[in-house]
């Protein structure tokens, strides 16, 4: 939690200040005192002035407290967390209400201060507000940017981008990889030939910038509890550093661009900067798109997707690492479908079931975002019994969710098997499994992700055996790192042992 709250003591210490000079000010005042009707809210923990519920979360992990808190007071609870009146989904029944059958008023999502400044005043897809301008970006996404044929045509990026990497693992035979590192490298590239089509001169320092993105995110949490505290989001150093990174960003698009439109050259794959510039300049669209609104798009790709596909992977290698029986069983089930030929391949990954099960559960037990991206309350309605006022802001446990012992037997254990000719799927439509979230704001990206996943982890299996550098169960680190996204707090340290098919 050192990066989510790391300044929480100072900033208690300080609101605590402000709270006493108000009080101090409001003793020379009088003003005619409004009697209100308490609203029918969820219950919730008790809140302290100005902070609220915030110091309920310190001591461990946002999605791991919130699931304490809500076996204490239910699956729909209210926080007060700083400024911001927010409720907690913590159950399929009340995902359900939310994600379903309240779709729309839910659709909305926070002003939030990092995604104001990065993504061009929230234009991207994950983060503008819901209304026509989000909806044109959800079908450009769903026809053209991420639709199955669109994913399927950047198979040859996927593959050449896997094998470079099993060339290098080849190279440390016996030795110890960072498998945290490489993996990271090659999911980020594989999204930068996807946009930009070949390999731009600034690309490197581009995927440089995004990692210090997402590390920077981390402290943006507090801040956007805090919205009318402008002074915070200066003294935190926060927001100027992202509106420093934000500028080189920019210069990098820009550049990028402009080569995209001067020389477009020949390649194999249309790449998604060339179909947005597109877009933009040959179809008559209701909220015409800007260059920025193009920049906005990229850089959610690359921020949520790149960085999200590693984390699966390996999560799914440190879950089979830490269960033998399972790696065992993945690594006969792809050896036996490739037999000696040598080579993995999209075309027969559908054979794979037993994998395709290891992945599921691996989302289950760690879902990309543990609790999603925030929503927002467009109008007052009624869930479960309870009012919901407009403006309040929703946080979904989907991380909570998928380990609820009403519907998963032995919920804590990894066990692939219970997905094995099992209907259940992370598209939205199963509410006690919802690693994507669900309703018109599930992530439009899960196909351009799982194929990424599916062929990386069945090359991994097939190539190699996989052994801890010191051979002891007990030294595999499987501890969470702080943020909004899940991933391992240390880097996931192998030893490869090839494997000889003949």
């Amino acid at each position: 939690m050192e990066h989510s709250f790391s300044f929480l003591t100072f900033l208690a210490v300080s609101l605590s200040f402000i709270l006493l000079l108000s009080w101090i000010l409001k003793l020379g005042t009088r003003s005619e005192v409004t009697l209100i009707k308490p609203l029918n809210l969820p219950l919730g923990p008790w809140e302290l002035p100005l902070i609220g519920s915030i110091h309920h979360l310190i001591g461990s992990l946002p999605h791991h407290r919130l699931r304490e808190l809500a076996q204490k007071y239910g699956p729909l609870m209210h926080l007060k967390l700083g400024e911001v009146s927010t409720i907690v989904v913590s159950s399929p029944e009340v995902a359900k209400e939310v994600l379903k059958t309240h779709d729309a008023i839910f659709a909305q999502r926070p002003h939030l201060i990092g995604a104001d400044i990065m993504c061009y005043g929230s234009t991207d897809i994950s983060t503008a507000p819901y209304g026509g301008y989000w909806k044109q970006l959800k079908k450009i996404c769903s026809q053209e940017l991420l639709s199955p044929k669109r994913v399927h045509s950047f198979q040859s990026i996927r593959e050449e981008k896997v094998s470079n990497l099993m060339r290098y693992i080849a190279t440390k035979n016996g030795s110890c990889v960072n498998l945290s590192d490489k993996v990271a490298c090659m999911t980020s590239a594989i999204t930068a030939r996807a946009a930009f089509g070949k390999k731009c001169k600034d690309q490197e320092e581009f995927i440089s910038l995004v990692k210090k993105l997402v590390k920077l995110s981390k402290g943006l949490i507090v801040l956007d509890f805090f919205p009318s505290q402008k002074w915070l989001h200066l003294i935190s150093g926060v927001k100027p550093r992202l509106e420093k990174l934000h500028r080189k960003f920019d210069i990098i698009f820009e550049n990028i661009i402009r080569e995209a439109v001067q020389k477009p050259g020949e390649v194999e794959v249309e790449a998604l900067l060339n179909v947005l510039l597109n877009i933009k300049d040959h179809e008559a669209l209701e909220c015409p798109l800007t260059i920025n609104n193009i920049k906005a798009v990229i850089l959610d790709l690359f921020a949520a997707g790149g960085d999200t596909t590693s984390a699966v992977i390996e999560w799914a290698i440190s879950e089979m690492v830490k269960n033998p029986r399972v790696m065992i069983k993945a690594q006969e089930e792809v050896r036996e479908a490739f037999g000696s030929k040598g080579y993995t391949n999209e075309t027969t990954l559908q054979e794979l079931k037993f994998l395709r099960a290891v992945i599921k559960e691996t989302l289950r037990l760690h879902p990309p975002f543990p609790l999603l991206l925030p929503r927002e309350c467009l109008e007052t309605c009624e869930v479960e019994g309870y009012t919901i006022p407009a403006g309040t802001r929703v946080i979904v446990n989907a991380w909570a969710i998928g380990r609820d012992p009403n519907y998963w037997d032995e919920a804590e254990k990894f066990y692939p098997e219970r997905f094995m000719d099992c209907a259940i799927d992370y598209k939205g439509l199963n509410m006690e499994f919802i690693p994507f979230g669900g309703g018109r704001r599930m992530c439009p990206g899960i196909l351009f992700a799982i194929s990424s996943i599916e062929l990386c982890l069945a090359q991994l299996l097939y190539y190699y055996n996989w052994e801890l550098p010191n051979g002891t169960m007990e030294n595999l680190e499987m501890t969470e790192a702080s943020g909004s996204s899940s991933r391992r707090k240390k880097d996931l340290i192998l030893v490869p042992i090839s494997y000889n098919p003949f």
